[in-house]
């Protein structure tokens, strides 16, 4: 395999010396002080390893000489870097974490990759460092970097050969952050890949089948889990975790038939998936929750028996347990296993509360209190609000109790603080000592049988449930202290019952009859232990990960003391069953315990990167949001809910990436924020070793080992207004026109700016940092650091054919390998908050207005000069319909109706809330995410929606004003029921949005009175650029209609591509508006990845005090029926409508330099982001070369630049393909006809499409882009090659393009 990393060339010179000595007669593979150097062929063979052979190069089994080979350079690097004293070039780091990354040493991979990047300042050139660093992310389950580093391989190698992998493992980051629709695309680029992967593809089916169900899609999920059943030679792993699935979703979802048949379908569909893997705890889990719901009480026990046996305790199981105990009226048996269960899960509502259901239940509303309360604490409570209200009835009963009631009465159970010392079963606390020496010889003797333990040899129908068993020895093992002091009170419990024995209720005479059976049995135990947890971790073949997670327990209890079993202080918001630990999207989640080395990755969520879950019913994800995300001493560990009786969440685990799972550290890394914790020695057990690669001197760059991960992504340390790299570096940076050796550049500082604070290394400039040392090792110098857009010989000014020269290799000036012009763009990335910070009183900036009075106001020059100002993010033009005499009317409720009745409405079902505010859907506390669900209807019905609400709201208002009168006394209660409607629960409304008015035949008399306008806000004008794409794009360059009522929200977002937008209320009701300059834009974005959100994709309504807190300044205003609102290039904004209104808009595109460059920059985001861009930025520019004039010098160098790119695109590429013997079909383009977007991948293809054998013949066309193609068909055979422009056309419009003289002001 070729490498796409660095070679060991820069090496060779450094190991010359020692291969000397060597020749001298010293030992072979040592030098004379004792170390070791690499032969030739040694070097040779390392020159091909790099990080992707990641996953594919086996180390354990075949590989032994290999790994002997890495473990060797390793030695010999980490030996070179010292003698050097760390001046060495940045290669050798880069190369050093390739060989940790195979190693699987990561800690080690990551300080040399970070040591790599300060030393290398155009590091996003290599591809093979930047997977490596997404790898070794992805392994620390710090997804937000992970993402990042992936999303740049792809950027700047979108050939890239493990993109496949790549596509695999986004997928399965972007299903844990519940980013579904990004996840689903990247598991389909996965799926068409041809090439090798770590996944097969009937597992990325799964994730693909389980996407659905997770989003509630259930048809689709049970159609695709039956398509995949129907695989030949389906793996077993695979078949048992669909058909888990299907059983799970029949038990949970009332659309897939009758209750009756979809219990008989789930039992048949688990029946069989433990046929395929009978050691599926999760399996038997599931079976024991059916036959529960369908009362056979005997068989549910016994499967939920199995489920602790195969698999670590669950806090769901066991809570399953407990309300099996409590249904067959044997409370003390429901009290212990409710008592497992929060102990395995602090934060486990549902058991809570059904403790608390069971203390209420035999009279002790004390104890039931407190489980209430600790109910509701618990941030999986989803019903926060009737515990609240139970609370306060019996605190009410309480206080109508008599003095000394309580405590004169005899309790039924032990009270919560007693219950939490009970003696519990072992397997909660200890899967080490789970089997002993007599089980593991019965399973010696009787390999396919698992005892249920607990049950006697009496018939089961004969015999009542079983009560819990354990020796005082096994309590020994607990893992709380606190637990081993208090292990005598159960049997001080019993003796009290024993000594009030004639006193006691029938039910407290079961309890006592219980109490001494499980005395007897403690007894009997203590000579011959059978403890639930028979089964050895390590003895299944089935589920090898298992044996890797043998110390999670004793890890996670060294390193996060805080959630230790027993800590009264704190509910932890986590379950410690590693059974779920391959299950991803879960409630109950197995989280991982390694952590990212540093402070400053906040988003990093600890979730094992191997992990996959099924969820149905009362499915909620994962999110981390700066409420959940820990401090102190934790690690990174996802906000999770729990199970709930009625609806659990449903688990499924695919064996996946099985060559990587690693036994979890039995020690985080390194804790964020801890004063206490120690780093670790991330490199080497040499001090100065680790010295050299963390950047001993240079504090300025890395002050230790937790200081330093972010450094690795430039945005973090630099503070500029702009940081988005463009199409090609066109926009970014444009050629100068006077001299080939100099650049003009636009924000190029933002990318720049990491070059300039990597000028120092080891604390020295670089002029020091070759000073001369008394060492064998020769310095190696490192490269000055080269500007990102390189001096071109090639300039924007060079006519085509020099462009041809230079990309065939025949410049006369001895331009051999055109890099110059060839050059790579850095990935781009969003603007940092601009610095300095507004003071606080300027974050409600008075918004830019213009009150008309006349037409002439209307076409008045300076309105447009005004409007386009990049100084002015937003502009309300007052008064515009009345100025120009516009007949709003046309655009009226009734006026559509009339006219076009059944034309189609999106309809948006939102929540009522306040505009200034967003909160979840129980009302309990404000997030970004606006719910907001999509559906279909037509403008007459959606007309008498709008009207009938009206009608209500007439009602309500009348209602609240004879309330008003009758109370107006009471002001308390009139505030206090006003606050409480803020916070829910929320009406429910409809929105209308995205109403097509683009068809010139239905809607005549309304675009005919839009003509009125000024010129620079019309649909269609010569200076809107979007007017000269061609072609339509709904919605931007043709009218879209709003119909609304009172609370309709447009969530936050910036326009398509960063394009302006025009926005006329029709009333009769206000919308507010609230706008954000598009500076802030990578502040939002920020915001929105802390709260699990797709800035460009997801619904969100910013939160006004987390702005507030981060200097965002927003501009807040009402639009009035006939103003119109201007939303300048790249300007973030969300409205809400006050009252009942319709509004149109579109979008227009001024001819100015920074409307162009905030559109290619959004373009090249869109394209890091994998999310199409609806403007083709690529055949614009083209299409502005032939229609438009240009003379302002800076919008002419970024389009002629863009030509220039792409122009040597297409040649290349041409080039390529003739080389190769491809045959290119001439093809042309029509009139009308849209720009072309790859169906697989979705970036824009221009002039060269790829499409398959069957599509040409049937003229369907289905268009792919060349990377595309190749990974369906390697060498193309099924692909045909189509040309849409002829080269010598592109090449003549290239040439005739050029600056315009400039128009005096007069003039225009």
């Amino acid at each position: 395999m070729k490498s796409c990393g660095v070679s060991l060339a820069a090496a060779a010179p450094a190991f010359s010396d020692e291969e000397k000595k060597m020749a001298a007669g010293k030992p072979r593979g040592k030098t004379k002080e004792g170390t070791l150097s690499l032969t030739a062929e040694e070097r040779e063979e390392l020159s091909g390893l790099d990080s992707l052979l990641f996953g594919f190069l086996n180390l354990h089994e075949n590989g032994a000489k290999t790994e002997t080979l890495l473990l060797k350079a390793v030695c010999c690097y980490e030996s070179l870097i010292l003698k050097a004293d760390g001046k060495v070039e940045s290669e050798f780091f880069c190369q050093l974490g390739h060989f940790n990354l195979l190693l699987e040493d990561y800690p080690k991979a990551l300080s040399a990759y970070q040591r790599y990047y300060s030393l290398q300042s155009d590091y996003w050139k290599n591809a093979a460092f930047l997977y490596g660093l997404g790898l070794v992310y992805f392994y620390y389950n710090a997804f937000h970097w992970a993402i990042k580093a992936f999303q740049e391989v792809l950027y700047v190698e979108p050939s890239f050969c493990r993109a496949k992998e790549i596509h695999l493992r986004l997928g399965l980051m972007f299903k844990v952050n519940t980013d579904y629709e990004s996840s689903l695309k990247h598991f389909q680029l996965a799926l068409i890949d041809s090439n090798p992967c770590t996944l097969s593809s009937v597992e990325i089916q799964f994730h693909i089948a389980h996407l659905y169900e997770t989003q509630r899609m259930y048809h689709s999920a049970k159609e695709a889990y039956e398509q995949l059943l129907q695989t030949e030679n389906l793996p077993a792993q695979v078949k048992a975790t669909v058909l888990q699935q299907l059983g799970w979703m029949h038990h949970n979802v009332d659309l897939l038939g009758d209750q009756a048949t979809k219990e008989s379908c789930a039992i048949q569909y688990l029946q069989k998936s433990l046929e395929a893997d009978p050691n599926s705890g999760q399996s038997w889990y599931f079976l024991g929750r059916c036959y529960s719901s369908i009362g056979k009480v005997q068989d549910a026990f016994i499967s939920y028996r199995q489920s602790i046996d195969k698999s670590e305790a669950s806090a769901d199981t066991w809570c399953s347990i407990g309300v099996l105990y409590q249904q067959q009226n044997q409370p003390m048996d429901a009290l212990q296993a409710y008592i497992c269960a929060v102990q395995l899960d602090h934060g486990h509502a549902a058991a809570w509360m059904d403790l608390g259901t069971l203390y209420e239940s035999c009279n002790q509303p004390q104890d039931a209190i407190k489980c209430y309360l600790n109910a509701a604490r618990s941030k999986s409570c989803s019903n926060t609000s009737m515990l609240t209200g139970r609370i306060k009835v019996l605190q009410a009963q309480l206080c109508n109790l008599p003095q000394g009631s309580l405590q004169n009465k005899t309790k039924l159970l032990p009270s919560i603080e007693e219950a939490w010392s009970l003696p519990i079963p072992a397997e909660l606390t200890s899967r080490q000592g789970a089997m002993n020496t007599a089980q593991q010889a019965y399973k010696a003797h009787h390999p396919n049988t698992e005892p249920v333990l607990g049950l006697s040899e009496t018939p089961i129908s004969q015999q009542p449930l079983p009560v819990h068993m354990i020796t005082y020895s096994e309590v020994d093992d607990l893992s709380s202290p606190a637990k081993r002091k208090r292990i005598s009170s159960p049997a001080k419990y019993l003796e009290q019952l024993r000594t009030d024995r004639d006193h006691l209720n029938p039910t407290q005479k079961l309890m006592l009859q219980q109490l001494e059976s499980q005395f007897v049995l403690m007894q009997q135990q203590n000579t011959f232990t059978l403890p639930h947890n028979c089964t050895n971790l390590t003895s299944r073949t089935e589920e090898p990960w298992r044996r890797k997670l043998s110390n999670s327990t004793q890890g996670f209890n060294k390193g996060q003391n805080s959630h230790l079993p027993g800590s009264n202080d704190e509910q932890p918001s986590f379950s410690t069953d590693p059974a779920l630990y391959l299950q991803a999207a879960s409630t109950n989640i197995q989280t991982s315990h390694r952590m990212l080395p540093t402070s400053s990755i906040t988003q990093g969520i600890a979730f094992n990167h191997l992990s996959h879950t099924a969820t149905s019913g009362d499915q909620q994800g994962i999110c981390c949001t700066k409420e959940s995300t820990p401090s102190g001493n934790r690690s990174f560990v996802p906000e999770i809910s729990s199970h709930t009786e009625d609806t659990p969440n449903g688990c499924a685990g695919v064996k996946g990436f099985s060559n990587r799972v690693q036994q979890l550290m039995a020690e985080p890394i390194c804790s964020p924020n801890s004063r206490d914790s120690t780093s670790p020695n991330l490199i080497s057990d040499n001090p100065q070793m680790s010295s050299l690669l963390i950047g001993k001197a240079n504090e300025s760059m890395m002050t230790g080992a937790c200081d330093k991960v972010n450094s690795i992504h430039p945005e973090s340390h630099t503070k500029t207004n702009n940081s988005v790299a463009s199409l090609h570096s066109s926009v970014i940076s444009t050629t100068a026109a006077k001299s080939a050796d100099q650049t003009t550049t636009l924000g190029v500082t933002s990318i720049s700016s990491p070059h300039i604070r990597l000028q120092t290394v080891n604390g020295k400039g670089l002029e020091n940092s070759n000073s001369s040392k008394n060492t064998s090792l020769p310095m190696i110098s490192r490269k000055p650091d080269s500007p990102i857009i390189p001096s071109m010989s090639v300039s924007i000014y060079s006519n085509s054919t020099e462009v041809l020269k230079a990309c065939r290799n025949l410049d006369k000036n001895g331009l051999s390998n055109s890099h110059n012009l060839l050059d790579k763009c850095p990935p781009p990335r969003p603007p940092t908050s601009p610095y300095p910070p507004l003071p606080k009183d300027k974050l409600n900036p008075p918004t830019p207005s213009i009150y008309l009075e006349s037409k002439r106001d209307a076409f008045f020059p300076p309105l447009h000069q005004f409007c386009i100002n990049p100084k002015n993010p937003v502009t309300v033009i007052r008064g515009l319909a009345g100025a120009l005499k516009l007949d709003l009317g046309l655009f009226s409720t009734k006026t559509l109706v009339e006219a076009n009745n059944e034309h189609t409405v999106e309809v948006r079902t939102q929540l009522l809330q306040p505009a200034d505010e967003n909160w979840d859907p129980t009302g309990t506390k404000k997030i970004w995410r606006c719910e907001s669900n999509r559906s279909h209807t037509t403008i007459a019905k959606y007309a008498q929606y709008q009207a009938s609400s009206f009608q209500e709201s007439l009602r309500e208002e009348n209602e609240k004003k004879m309330q008003h009168r009758e109370y107006s006394d009471n002001e308390s209660t009139s505030s206090d029921n006003s606050g409480r409607r803020r916070k829910g629960p929320f009406k429910t409304i409809k929105f209308g949005t995205n109403i097509d008015l683009s068809d010139d035949k239905k809607w005549k008399l309304q675009l005919l009175e839009l003509t009125k306008l000024p010129a620079f806000v019309r649909v269609v004008s010569a200076g809107n650029l979007l007017s000269h794409l061609g072609h339509t794009i709904l919605g931007m360059n043709t009218v879209q209609l709003y119909m609304k009522v009172p609370g309709s929200r447009t969530p936050g977002h910036q326009e398509n591509n960063n394009f302006c937008s025009v926005n006329i209320n029709i009333g009769p009701g206000d919308c507010e508006w609230f706008v954000v300059p598009e500076g802030y834009w990578g502040v939002l974005n920020d915001f929105c990845e802390k709260n699990n959100l797709n800035f460009l994709m997801s619904s969100w309504w910013p939160n006004l005090e987390d702005l507030y807190e981060a200097n965002v300044p927003v501009y807040r205003f009402i639009q009035r029926p006939g103003d119109l609102v201007w939303i300048n290039a790249g300007t973030v904004h969300w409205v809400q409508a006050v009252g009942w209104c319709n509004n149109i808009a579109w979008n227009v595109g001024p001819l100015t330099a920074s409307q162009y460059k905030l559109a290619v920059e959004r373009y090249e985001w869109n394209k890091l982001q994998s999310v199409k861009s609806l403007v083709p930025m690529v055949h614009l520019s083209w299409n502005m070369a032939r229609n438009i004039k240009v003379s302002d010098p800076k919008l002419f160098e970024m389009i002629k630049y863009c030509l220039m790119k792409i122009l040597k695109q297409c040649l290349t590429l041409r080039e390529a393909l003739i080389t190769a013997g491809k045959e290119i079909t001439w093809h042309g383009r029509t009139n009308d006809e849209p720009a072309h977007y790859c169906s697989i991948c979705e970036v824009e293809v221009f002039d060269l499409l790829f499409v398959t054998n069957e599509s040409n013949s049937q003229k369907t066309y289905i268009v792919h882009c060349q990377d595309c193609a190749r990974k369906a068909s390697g060498n193309l055979d099924n692909f045909v090659v189509l040309e849409e422009y002829k080269i010598e056309d592109l090449m003549q419009v290239y040439d005739q393009f050029t600056l315009a003289p400039s128009v005096s002001s007069s003039s225009s």
